[in-house]
Formats: C-alpha cells, sequence, structure tokens
C-alpha cells in the first residue's frame, strides 16, 4: 500500500517536473522562432475549446488504515487501525463483456474541454473495499449482548471469526466526482500526442456495502454514504488526434459517515474516513463538438 501510494507521489512530481522542463524549451523555442519569422503550427491540439472525450478503464486502490465507529441498538464502538485491500478480479472475458463490467474495478470519465487544454470531467471510479478478517484490532466502547460481548478480549476484538464481523465495499466503493483537469502538450506531431494532465475533484460516495454484524441479516444495497475529494496526474497518448490510451494516478480522502450496517432502514449505522492511492490506465475517444470556422 505504502509503495503504491509513493508511487502516485513520484508519478506526480515527475509529471510537475517534467512539463515545468518542457514549457521553458517551449518558451525558449517560441523567442527563438519568432525572432526568425519560423515560429508556425500545424498541428492544434486534440484538446481545444468545445471538445470532448469519453474513456474507460481499470484500476488498483490502495487504502490507509482506518477507525471504524459502529451505532446501534445495544452497541456503540470503534475498532482503530483496521487494515483493508482491494479486490482484482482475474483478467479474463468479465474485462470485455459490458454484461459483467461492474465485477472489474473499473473508471469511467466524460470530459468537456471549457477553453483550450481545461476540461470539466465527470467520472465514476468504482474501486473495491474489503476488511481483512485475520487480524486484531483495538476496541473501544460497549456491546450489551453478552454472546459479542465475550469477542473482546484485553481491549482488542479478533475479526478471524466472520460471526463478529465482515466488512466490505465492494459493489464497489463508488466515487461519483467531478473535476477540473488542465492539459500540457508533451509531444504535437501530425498524428501522434502526448498530453500531460493535472488536476482535483470532488464528489459523493455511493457505496453498495456489504456488511454483516453480530449475525444480522447481511445489509447490501446502494446508498450515500459521504464525499470524497482527489488530487489526480495523467499521461495521455493520443493517435490521429481521436484515440487515446490514457495512465493515470490519483490520490485522495474518503469521509463517510453514513455507512448502512443492517435492513429495514434500522437507524444501525458505521463511519470511518481513509485516504486512498490508485492507478488506473485504459482507453478513450475525444472529438470535436464544434464546427471548425
Amino acid at each position: 500500500m505504502k509503495n503504491k501510494i509513493l508511487i502516485s507521489a513520484i508519478f506526480l512530481l515527475f509529471g510537475f517536473n517534467f512539463s515545468s522542463a518542457q514549457q521553458s524549451d517551449s518558451n525558449s523555442e517560441v523567442v527563438s522562432g519568432t525572432s526568425n519569422n519560423l515560429d508556425v503550427n500545424t498541428n492544434p491540439s486534440p484538446f481545444r475549446k468545445g471538445s470532448m472525450f469519453v474513456f474507460y478503464g481499470w484500476n488498483r486502490a490502495a487504502f490507509t488504515k482506518s477507525d471504524i465507529h459502529f451505532k446501534g441498538n445495544g452497541y456503540d464502538f470503534q475498532l482503530n487501525n483496521v487494515v483493508a485491500h482491494d479486490r482484482q478480479t482475474s483478467f479474463g472475458i468479465v474485462y470485455f463483456d459490458p454484461r459483467w463490467f461492474t465485477v472489474t474495478q473499473y473508471n469511467f470519465r466524460v470530459g468537456y474541454f471549457l477553453k483550450d487544454n481545461l476540461a470539466l470531467v465527470l467520472g465514476i471510479d468504482h474501486m473495491k473495499y474489503v476488511m481483512d478478517q485475520n487480524q486484531t484490532v483495538d476496541f473501544k466502547g460497549n456491546i450489551s449482548d453478552p454472546k459479542y460481548a465475550a469477542y473482546v478480549q484485553n481491549g482488542q476484538v479478533d475479526l478471524s471469526d466472520a460471526n463478529f464481523l465482515t466488512f466490505e465495499h465492494t459493489d464497489g466503493l463508488n466515487y461519483e466526482n467531478l473535476g477540473l483537469e488542465k492539459y500540457k502538450s508533451l509531444i504535437n506531431k501530425e498524428k501522434i500526442d502526448l498530453v500531460w494532465s493535472y488536476g482535483g475533484g470532488l464528489g459523493v460516495m455511493f457505496p453498495k456495502s456489504n456488511v454483516k454484524l453480530f449475525g444480522n441479516e447481511r445489509s447490501d444495497r446502494f446508498h450515500v454514504a459521504g464525499m470524497g475529494a482527489d488530487l489526480r496526474s495523467s499521461l495521455n497518448f493520443i493517435y490521429h488526434k481521436h484515440w487515446m490510451l490514457r495512465l493515470e494516478a490519483k490520490a485522495g480522502y474518503i469521509n463517510m459517515w453514513d455507512i448502512k450496517t443492517t435492513l429495514n432502514n434500522k437507524p444501525d449505522f458505521a463511519k470511518q474516513h481513509f485516504v486512498f492511492g490508485q492507478l488506473l490506465g485504459g482507453i478513450g475517444y475525444t472529438f470535436q463538438t464544434k464546427k471548425k470556422l
């Protein structure tokens, strides 16, 4: 997990430094070209004002430890420093069969360029969050049912016994977000473009949480549970000004204060917050929505 977050940070830093260097070189070339009347750009950017893109890809995600607070009829307690991981689907037909697209950890984007190289982007990040079952965590609070209170030993709970708790956001940890992205050209040729982007986003968390607490019937339903925010950076390889390959790194913060843990609209709920890192890649298509003058 630490390695993935570190990779994201390095990617962001590398992109910034590389872009800055390219910008400096570009500025030098413009000055030189202007003085010699040679600076003519015959290859317009694929990301001009009024253009759009659609993108579909897949991700790997990592999460920091989090404290999960559970509250309901007869209990009010917190599990500290809970470890969780994503759930990657084995590569196969499910990655390409639209009937099974939610089985994978996927990303979907639609972007519209408000002006040259500045896009408003609507996105869906479908991650999967699975609490590690084989762990012992610190416990703080109270449970009135003696059967489940007995699981607490010396201020800790062994979660390897699934009768106490199973906790997942596997259908999934859905981050519905709206962001702004700035694009900078690194390579601009007739048939090939390489474009770096950076930006950020805000959104709502709409998970389908799979929770089974104290032997209750499993809660597994969509619900607006909280909010998220992120910073992102990507490299985009564009072929013939239309077809796009995208590699993106993202880091963000998620706060969910209303996770449903039981059925029938009982008042029981859980809350947690954590930092996440994400690496994703996929394919897209960009096109113009305005006629050329």
